[in-house]
């Protein structure tokens, strides 16, 4: 069966069922359900030494199948070799286990354990309790924080901000601040830094980043056993310079990346080979956006697109959301219209649920922006109104946006002499406002005040952009 499976292009259960005959359907359901199983079982014995959860599996099966089989001293022998890798590698849930089994023999059988060694049993037993639960509270905390980004993206008001500030402090564990395990400093640094995101507050944001990836760097075996989280803590520390538009940070930091990337323990998994390269990318798009390279970019895309295309069933929605729209972004800011327009249409149609309410919000500013650079004044009366009621019912209305609307109504009638006094009134209203988090979160998706510079100097926006950053550069 698995020969017949290999030698198709694609599957298709008619042929399948002629090249197998004579089996019949439900033999065949029972034949896959066969095959799917023998593959795990090989995966699982080909992949144990590459993974430190399969290996402890692994030896607390043998301690089990031991005991079973009445050898109660040779059990023993194996929990203390797993307790051992449990510890060095911090993974107190298997070491739950672990004692559970070994107090199990203690407690039942007569195995002439000294009293100190039971009672520290007892002890370790309770450390790890404390342990677990600290983990358990402080993963929820963070698991929270990043669910509501999903849904919500950054706080849209004050009462957002009063909330998740309730919410954060309700839920952090009073002794958070004297941790000092791997785990549970993890999950603490997770949580600071949803919650700073959330409230965009970058500068927070960034230095939980930071602390994020120092915890392996300082642990380095750790990069090995939670490849998946230390990958995670790069991006986010990528997209925390890309905020603060740390651009030195930024270029080391993608260096460094790139160097892990190539390494044997990136490449183990599927799973944290194609997470590598979506992060990695991300990057490299946001690297062209600071730096207004926007035709450099589209480069990129071309490279990238069928990897993506391809890495599309291993992607989440949200993930190939934000992607379509820095696409988006990359082919508006080269002047490209009516691609960026597509490219919206993707994120649009994607945004039927209640995901990423915020990008859903941008994509459809952007894509009016775009009908506007493209003249098409037929549609733009009907496309800000529409616009505007989505953005309302969203609650995603702040001061930049309204003043935006305001100048797209108005532009309409005006000829280009009474244009540009309107651009420069527009362009200082929105420079005041850029101080302020929540009334300027367009900012955080779309660089309106370089858009509008644009169109006021003259210049194409890319050439903005780039004086900033040459700008910026030399300043540092």
């Amino acid at each position: 069966m698995l020969d017949a499976l290999d030698k198709m292009e694609e599957y298709d259960e008619r042929l399948l069922l002629k090249k197998l005959a004579p089996i019949t359907k439900p033999q065949l359901a029972n034949l896959k359900t066969h095959l799917y199983k023998q593959l795990l079982a090989s995966l699982r014995l080909l992949k144990t030494a590459e993974n430190i959860d399969l290996q402890l599996s692994e030896q607390l099966d043998y301690a089990r199948l031991l005991y079973n089989k009445g050898l109660k001293h040779q059990s023993l022998k194996f929990l203390e070799k797993a307790k051992e890798m449990a510890k060095n590698n911090h993974k107190f849930n298997f070491l739950a286990q672990v004692i559970s089994l070994e107090k199990k023999i203690e407690t039942l059988h007569i195995t002439r354990s000294s009293q100190e060694k039971v009672e520290a049993l007892a002890e370790e037993s309770r450390e790890i309790t404390g342990h677990i639960d600290r983990v358990s509270r402080l993963s929820s905390l963070a698991l929270q924080l990043y669910r509501w980004y999903i849904k919500n993206g950054h706080a849209r008001n004050v009462a957002d901000e009063k909330d998740i500030k309730e919410f954060f402090y309700k839920h952090l564990p009073s002794d958070a601040h004297t941790i000092t395990d791997f785990y549970e400093l993890l999950y603490l640094y997770q949580s600071y830094c949803w919650y700073a995101f959330v409230r965009q507050d970058f500068l927070q944001y960034y230095r939980y980043s930071q602390k994020w990836v120092d915890l392996f760097h300082d642990k380095e075996v750790m990069i090995g056993v939670e490849p998946g989280h230390y990958i995670k803590g790069i991006h986010n520390l990528l997209n925390a310079h890309f905020d603060l538009r740390n651009y030195r940070e930024f270029d080391k930091t993608l260096e460094r990346f790139e160097a892990y990337a190539a390494t044997p323990v990136a490449n183990i998994h599927d799973n944290f080979r194609i997470h590598t390269f979506i992060y990695i990318n991300a990057a490299k798009i946001n690297q062209h956006l600071m730096e207004g390279t926007f035709k450099e970019g589209l480069e990129l895309i071309h490279e990238i697109e069928r990897p993506m295309h391809e890495s599309a069933p291993y992607m989440d929605r949200h993930r190939l959301m934000v992607f379509d729209y820095k696409i988006a972004t990359l082919y508006f800011g080269a002047g490209d219209y009516s691609t960026c327009i597509d490219y919206l249409q993707k994120v649009m149609a994607a945004g039927q649920s209640d995901l990423r309410i915020d990008l859903q919000c941008y994509a459809r500013l952007l894509h009016l922006m775009a009908h506007y650079e493209l003249g098409n004044y037929d549609l733009m009366e009907s496309l800000t109104k529409s616009v505007y009621r989505f953005m309302a019912k969203m609650k995603n209305l702040t001061v930049v946006e309204e003043e935006m609307f305001r100048f797209l109504r108005n532009s309409f009638v005006l000829s280009p002499r009474q244009l540009q006094p309107e651009l420069e009134k527009f362009l200082d209203k929105i420079k005041h406002l850029e101080g302020n988090r929540f009334e300027t979160r367009a900012f955080a998706y779309l660089d309106v005040i370089s858009w509008v510079e644009s169109k006021v100097y003259h210049k194409p926006l890319g050439t903005i952009i780039k004086e900033k950053f040459m700008q910026s550069k030399h300043r540092a």
